[in-house]
């Protein structure tokens, strides 16, 4: 299945109407999610949506190797079983380009996208407090009313450019792995750099070098990456799957994780040094990010990462020939785990490549890109092409980008100045009728994050036609409840491991970002148990006026 066009399907891009129940930015998974499900409840919603397409992060991260780091069958949607019977993914990790289909599939199949105005940024949004609505400013269409207003941006979104000296003078091409071109770059004789080695890096490195005259990866840290086992679907492994879907959901939605890996529940510490080997290469060579699951402290007890960072050591050790290099491309300082692992289709073993090398900026920084490549303190690095693979403004970037003020004029960027302040990840007290899908305080990137959309998706529904059940117009959440919710969320994060690492759960990603945890790490199960507990108790720390 094609790609299609807008326009083959029709959709609208002035509406009749600039009054809607609901208005919801962005039409990746989560906005998608949640357009199905307001609009079956009988409300009027559109999405504004910046691109001319949908898929959010899957439509603009199409850099080579691209890829989701959860199995296909689990990163799609289960509200439809004839959708998941209907669609045929090909390979156990599916690559951008059929992720993309899939999301343009469902928008077809659930006819979502005459609801969906592309093209179409929000600039802001201000809460009319007499009305109890938002009046949301678009690049395009001016301005626009809705009664509840939902952010579905996605928390990989707002790219993150680095600030290197010269870059205007470079005579070759420069992109981003978050804004990569739509038509395929010829690597073909070309000296190709990449900045950073992250989730993007590890991906592109491999398939880069094999097309690429040269390849220079510049790293500042070296991240844990962990072999994606991937293999091409058969049609008796898609049969068995569709047969037994509903209960692979279940496990899926009842896992810390959402990826439907069920933790060891032994600890590292309690078995020998040669069962313990045993299980981490079982999971190893077959669980691909769960392998931090192989055990359920990995992540609670240092003692017992450490197993597993001397098991992964070594196997990195195993990938790379040279030992200084190796070295160079081993990390240090921090547990296994702690900043998100990437999975990998060859990224180590790329670096025995001849055309291949690894430069260190921790050891000697980028000074300046030239009109001819790239110098270090170390010496220039001839370039044709470089690649910022350097990720995003993470969490809160994407939510604070447009200006949003909540009663009397308080911007979010003011409410949020010291990290994120929310109930539950989804509502923040003044700033009644709007939502988050999957941000910060929810369990978000820590999770397989389908899992979470849907039920946020729910949620967020249920919630506002409850209210709406009642002739009830504002809902906000309550300041107890925001406050009892943040101090939950660094609660839990410290019960972990994952404060003892410099990533972007932690802000560390940006520069003056403030350094607290955002994402929820009580797992997928328990959150969704607060959820449940929050919708039976009359929807316990939301004012509903």
């Amino acid at each position: 299945m094609s790609v299609n066009s807008n326009a083959e399907h029709g959709s609208v891009n002035s509406p009749t109407d600039s009054s809607f129940d609901v208005i919801i930015v962005g039409a990746g998974f989560s906005g998608l999610r949640s357009l199905h499900s307001l609009r079956n409840a009988g409300l009027s919603v559109k999405i504004i949506e910046a691109s001319d397409e949908v898929g959010g992060v899957w439509n603009h991260n199409r850099y080579p190797g691209a890829r989701c780091d959860v199995e296909s069958y689990d990163y799609s949607f289960g509200f439809s079983d004839e959708l998941q019977q209907q669609w045929r993914w090909s390979e156990r990790y599916a690559q951008q380009p059929e992720i993309l289909r899939y999301a343009n599939h469902v928008c077809d199949r659930f006819q979502l996208r005459s609801d969906i105005l592309f093209d179409c940024r929000m600039l802001g949004a201000d809460f009319n407090e007499d009305r109890a609505s938002w009046t949301v400013a678009t690049d395009s269409l001016g301005q626009l009313q809705c009664r509840h207003l939902i952010l579905a941006v996605g928390q990989l979104s707002k790219i993150k450019t680095p600030t290197i000296p010269g870059a205007a003078s470079f005579a070759g091409e420069i992109h981003h792995s978050g804004a990569y071109p739509r038509e395929p770059l010829d690597f073909a004789g070309k000296r190709v750099g990449i900045i950073g080695t992250g989730s993007s890096g590890v991906q592109m490195t491999p398939v880069i070098a094999r097309q690429a005259e040269h390849l220079s990866v510049f790293q500042r840290t070296a991240n844990y990456s962990i072999p994606a086992c991937h293999a091409e679907i058969s049609d008796a492994d898609d049969a068995l799957v569709k047969a037994t879907y509903d209960e692979r959901r279940e496990q899926a939605r009842n896992s810390p994780s959402g990826l439907g890996f069920m933790p060891n529940r032994r600890s590292a510490l309690d078995d020998s040094p040669e069962v313990r080997e045993q299980i981490f290469e079982t999971a190893w060579n077959r669980l691909g990010f769960g392998f931090a699951l192989a055990y359920y402290d990995i992540l609670l007890n240092i003692e017992s990462n450490n197993t597993a960072v001397e098991f992964v050591n070594r196997k990195i050790a195993e990938k790379v020939d040279d030992p200084e290099l190796c070295k160079k491309l081993t990390p240090h300082g921090f547990p296994f785990g702690a900043m998100r692992p990437a999975v990998d289709h060859g990224y180590y073993q790329a670096f025995n490549r001849s055309n291949v090398e690894l430069v260190d900026i921790k050891q000697a920084p980028i000074e300046a890109i030239t009109e001819t490549g790239i110098t270090t303190s170390n010496g220039e690095y001839p370039l044709d092409i470089i690649i910022y693979a350097t990720g995003f403004d993470v969490f809160t970037g994407s939510i604070l980008a447009p200006l949003i003020r909540g009663r009397n004029g308080l911007s979010l960027e003011q409410k949020w100045s010291q990290g994120p302040r929310n109930y539950l990840g989804i509502g923040t007290h003044d700033f009644p009728n709007l939502f988050v899908m999957v941000g910060p305080g929810s369990p978000s990137l820590l999770s397989n994050v389908i899992v979470s959309i849907e039920d946020h998706a729910q949620f967020i529904c249920s919630l506002i036609t409850s209210a709406d059940s009642l002739g009830k117009q504002t809902i906000e959440v309550n300041l107890d409840a925001e406050n009892d919710w943040v101090e939950h969320v660094n609660e839990r994060a410290q019960e972990t491991l994952y404060p003892l690492a410099p990533s972007y759960y932690m802000g560390n990603e940006v520069a003056g970002k403030p350094k607290v945890f955002m994402p929820y790490s009580g797992g997928v199960r328990g959150y969704r148990r607060i959820l449940e507990n929050v919708r039976n108790s009359d929807w316990k720390g939301f004012d509903i006026s």
